[in-house]
């Protein structure tokens, strides 16, 4: 669900709102532009979060170019409606041009798709040329937020981790199990990735958490009567 887009207004918009503020001052001493979305399983929810984040970025004037680089599974053409007859895997093996491949959502946020299931996809991902695209994209964009594999499942998170400039690790809560997640940051480390955090998903609503959405509609509403007054 799109819910910064959909419900702007919403405590989980601001969840997300607080997570581009986390990571831009988390960048003080070093530039944060290439960010690596994944989990440790599936259905945790990082294409969910890579999504909304990219949306929370774009809406305060950033450029940002959102990839799917899930290629056996991708979901975010699906997330923004969007077609997925070319993509990332197009653009890489010289099929197309960007120009081609990327999909102009908004005035701020562009996405580019998975494209085309390719036979090889740790292989494309580890290429020179996708070094060379992302190096492209930072000239272009103020961030690129990619959307990974778990990291369990396939390499793909530890080849493309060393290309960027901070990896985000989604964890579901009550879903996620504790050895699988450590073997994933395990993983991660092992290739030197630059974690900067975990995103934890999936909590489950409790009093105190609905009195801070109660407390957020509260100061949303008293905007709503300002204006009318």
């Amino acid at each position: 669900m799109l819910i910064v887009q959909d419900k702007p207004k919403s405590p989980i918009s601001e969840a997300y709102r607080t997570l581009r503020s986390n990571i831009q001052f988390s960048s003080f001493d070093k530039e944060l532009k290439i960010i690596l979305v994944t989990s440790s399983g599936p259905s945790e929810g990082k294409s969910t979060t890579t999504a909304n984040l990219a949306l929370a970025m774009a809406e305060v004037n950033q450029r940002v170019l959102l990839i799917d680089c899930d290629l056996r599974k991708s979901t975010v053409h699906k997330k923004f409606n969007i077609t997925n007859t070319k993509g990332i895997s197009n653009l890489l093996i010289g099929q197309y041009k960007f120009d081609d491949v990327a999909q102009k959502y908004t005035e701020n946020l562009t996405i580019l798709t998975a494209g085309t299931v390719p036979p090889n996809p740790s292989e494309m991902l580890a290429s020179n040329k996708m070094k060379s695209f992302l190096a492209q994209a930072r000239e272009n964009f103020d961030y690129i937020i990619i959307d990974a594999p778990p990291v369990i499942a396939v390499t793909d998170p530890q080849v493309l981790s060393t290309m960027v400039d901070g990896v985000l690790l989604v964890v579901a809560s009550g879903q996620a199990q504790i050895e699988e997640t450590k073997k994933a940051v395990e993983l991660l480390q092992q290739v030197n990735a630059p974690i900067i955090g975990t995103v934890l998903n999936k909590v489950e609503k409790t009093g105190r958490k609905g009195y801070y959405g109660n407390y957020y509609y509260y100061y949303g509403d008293s905007e709503e009567k300002n204006k009318k007054k």
